[in-house]
């Protein structure tokens, strides 16, 4: 595999409108990156979606990621092409509250319907981190309860709700954003748990679930209190060889949340932050917004590989196992596009999903 190739089998990258620009395809087709991200810029309706998927597929390698945020509640980047959907946190409540669990299971999916036609087939969901006080102002209600085991009453079932309907989940933020009063977007919160704490609280949704999770995104916090240190967790050693990968064994792929937040550009830049996420471990980094971006980090790899034996090395052998990886896990093909009567029943389906599950509760659920 040339040195291109390899860089480019490790970057999710995302585009500027709702459709190609000429510029977009030049640098895709030197890229060809793993896959493409879209938000709310980019997406007006399924027909519009699917077309823009499609075509950039044309310049992705095979089996890659066509990834999407819908968690439901604020997060869910199809509320205007579809439908509101209720939070995780509200379905959670709800499930609790009614004993029916398989609500969390008929959110995740509802979600999966709805992204696949729209033509993705992963959305970077569910949120596993804790919904502490200190976090409330930043997470709001994308997390769906403050204790481990509601966490994972609710992720177990939302997994096997997008399983069932052929969509890869990925869960975040790993390892973990719970007690972190900062937003990463903005800033690296410097979260001061410890080791133990961790360990029993935080990461307990990733060690039960690591064999149901085909996707783990790792974010821009750092941890003083842990052998981590003042490093992001996103370009930490620690965190993702020796936490997620030796002792909670997890084997599949490992995403850096977006390098162009600014929980990790303001900690290092751009280039030295692409090939750090690769040695610490990532098989994938997300670049979400602007192309210049994409492209200094595109060349950075390939610059270090050039001058050093062993990140080169590092590169051609994480590039082969992301693609093995991605080859036996993601679709090629967009799911069959559905009729209008189709749209219009899944759409009557996902508003009295949200009816049920708001009257199921009798407690406030906090927003964002």
């Amino acid at each position: 595999m040339e040195l291109r190739h390899a860089a480019g089998n490790l970057l999710v990258v995302g585009l500027s409108g709702t459709e190609l620009s000429p510029l977009e395809r030049a640098w895709l087709k030197l890229i060809r990156p793993a896959g493409v991200i879209l938000f709310k810029r980019n997406i007006a309706d399924a027909k519009q979606t699917r077309a823009l998927l499609g075509e950039s597929l044309d310049f992705c390698t095979p089996h890659a990621l066509r990834c999407v945020d819908v968690e439901g509640g604020t997060v869910n980047r199809l509320k205007e092409g579809l439908a509101v959907i209720p939070s995780a946190q509200a379905v959670a409540a709800a499930a609790r509250q009614t004993g029916k669990p398989a609500l969390a299971r008929e959110h995740g999916e509802l979600i999966a319907r709805a992204v696949a036609a729209f033509g993705f087939n992963t959305t970077l969901a569910p949120v596993l981190d804790l919904a502490l006080p200190e976090s409330a102002e930043v997470l709001g209600s994308r997390s769906a309860a403050p204790d481990p085991a509601g966490v994972i009453d609710y992720a177990r079932e939302f997994l096997i709700g997008l399983s069932s309907r052929g969509i890869i989940g990925c869960g975040k933020h790993f390892p973990g954003l719970g007690a972190g009063a900062l937003d990463s977007h903005q800033e690296t919160p410097s979260i001061l748990r410890d080791s133990v704490a961790i360990w029993r609280d935080d990461l307990e949704p990733y060690r039960t679930l690591c064999r149901q999770l085909p996707i783990i995104m790792v974010n821009h916090a750092a941890y003083p209190a842990t052998p981590g240190g003042k490093h992001p967790a996103s370009i930490s050693n620690y965190w993702i060889e020796t936490v997620l990968r030796g002792r909670i064994g997890y084997r599949d792929l490992v995403l850096s949340d977006d390098l162009e937040m600014g929980g990790i550009l303001k900690f290092m830049p751009i280039e030295e932050a692409a090939v750090e996420a690769i040695r610490a471990g990532a098989n994938l980094i997300e670049i979400c917004h602007r192309a210049e971006l994409v492209i200094r980090a595109f060349e950075a790899l390939i610059d270090e590989a050039e001058h050093s034996v062993t990140f080169r090395t590092l590169l051609l052998e994480r590039a082969h196992v992301t693609r093995r990886k991605r080859t036996r896990v993601f679709p090629d093909a967009l799911h069959p596009a559905l009729t209008q009567r189709q749209f219009d029943s899944l759409r009557t389906r996902i508003l009295r999903f949200g009816e049920a599950v708001a009257a199921a509760q009798p407690i406030e659920v906090r927003a964002s």
